[in-house]
């Protein structure tokens, strides 16, 4: 986070996540930090402070709100982890920097772009996420030896200009795109054998129990039809989002169903969407799941939406109980019976 505090730190509040200290801006905070909040903002086109430089005011907390929706994070209108690393990110335009693979990896507008275009040529970097990881390095560098260049897996204005020379061409689908309606196309007609990821949120001691309720409940029935689940987490942990996330990646299973409390987001069921980009397999999976549960269908760029491979929903309600759970089952069981349908009907 930006350095500084000010002298009116009367609400800072601070938190632990993912290994490191992170602080919370909101309303009625003052200071060199929220200056920077501002500025960065204002150069994305929110203008945050009409009235004065350097206070977390009503405009400011509009400004963050309108910011966060626009990215697909929950409006509470607090900068935290991850809407100051969003924030940070969209401050960068493709050959600004030299984007490679890195551990932490590196993030941006500017990766998402570097994703959308090598997709978009046919060298598959996977989701348009933002994020450097190992299949943008991969479609980096089949580029790279395509187009003669040399193979050093770095995105610097070079590799920029190459891009946009090429992207004078006709526009294409993105492989992404392809893949989840491949993905969709190709579910089979019942739930045998399919691996789907159980993912329960445990952000505190009440959400971790409800979740666990839900899951459980969940994981039983699709357990009876012939599917594996596979939880995300034991009971008594409660290990971070982003870690529950690269154990998915990890496993390889076959879709992802997670369960949270709202908290500060709105109930729905939620599907990867950004600003950039979007889950077709996601929207259609949280389509059938939202039907039963009576919920608004909601995109987001929270981590296990957005860092996992798979398709992926989060069923976020309250009360969350056993009950969700098994709407949310059937959910499932709907969408595999009618997708076969409708490859019967139209394929």
């Amino acid at each position: 986070m930006p350095a500084g505090s000010g002298a009116g730190w009367t609400r800072l509040r601070v938190v632990f996540c993912d290994h490191e200290w992170v602080r919370l801006y909101r309303i009625g905070d003052q200071g060199e930090p929220v200056r920077d909040i501002q500025d960065r903002l204002r150069a994305l086109g929110f203008n945050s402070a009409p009235d004065g430089r350097g206070r977390f005011d009503a405009a400011t907390l509009a400004a963050v709100q309108g910011f966060q929706r626009e990215r697909g994070l929950a409006a509470d209108g607090i900068v935290g982890p991850d809407t100051w690393r969003t924030l940070v990110g969209a401050g960068f335009r493709l050959g600004d920097r030299m984007l490679y693979h890195r551990a932490p990896m590196m993030r941006g507008d500017d990766v998402a772009d570097l994703q959308r275009r090598l997709n978009g040529l046919g060298f598959e970097s996977g989701k348009v996420d933002g994020i450097f990881g190992p299949d943008t390095l991969r479609a980096l560098l089949d580029f790279q030896a395509n187009r003669r260049m040399g193979e050093d897996g770095i995105a610097g204005r070079e590799v920029a200009e190459e891009l946009s020379r090429l992207a004078r061409a006709p526009a294409t689908t993105g492989r992404e795109q392809v893949r989840e309606r491949q993905w969709i196309a190709g579910l089979p007609n019942t739930l045998v054998g399919q691996r789907i990821y159980v993912d329960t949120f445990c952000r505190n001691e009440a959400e971790e129990q409800a979740t666990w309720r839900a899951g459980i409940t969940f994981g039983r029935i699709i357990q009876d039809l012939g599917a594996h689940p596979v939880l995300s987490r034991a009971e008594d942990t409660r290990p971070s989002q982003r870690v529950r996330a690269l154990r998915a990646n990890r496993l390889g299973v076959d879709l992802i169903v997670a369960f949270a409390k709202p908290e500060t987001d709105t109930p729905g069921v939620l599907y990867f969407a950004s600003a950039h980009s979007r889950s077709a397999a996601g929207l259609t999976i949280a389509t059938d799941v939202a039907e039963g549960l009576s919920l608004p269908v909601l995109g987001r760029s929270i981590a296990i939406l957005k860092e996992t491979r798979p398709p992926a929903v989060v069923v976020t309600c309250d009360p969350m109980n056993e009950m969700v759970g098994g709407r949310t089952a059937q959910g499932i069981i709907n969408l595999y019976a009618r997708v076969h349908d409708e490859v019967e009907t139209y394929g």
